[in-house]
């Protein structure tokens, strides 16, 4: 099966990647903690809501390839859509 990554999904993906170098700039600057952690969550809520967008994309893909195939195997797809969203916290 062919995922479907977007250029919306991979624009943000290159958002976190920018992200990291400013927590990396502000690292290297010596800057205070306070302010490297506050960039440190950022990143990961970013992060977060481009797991969250990727896998709920693929799995409406998932799901629509599997009723066109006639098969009806939605809630574990589901299942497994809930545990790669467990799994990445």
């Amino acid at each position: 099966m062919d995922y479907n990554y977007t250029d919306a999904m991979k624009t943000r993906l290159r958002r976190v990647e920018g992200q990291i170098r400013g927590v990396l700039r502000l690292m290297e600057e010596g800057k205070p903690c306070k302010e490297v952690v506050a960039q440190l969550s950022a990143v990961r809520n970013a992060s977060d809501k481009a797991i969250a967008h990727i896998v709920a994309e693929n799995l409406q893909h998932c799901l629509t390839a599997e009723q066109a195939e006639g098969r009806k195997d939605a809630a574990a797809m589901v299942q497994e859509a809930v545990r790669l969203l467990v799994k990445s916290r």
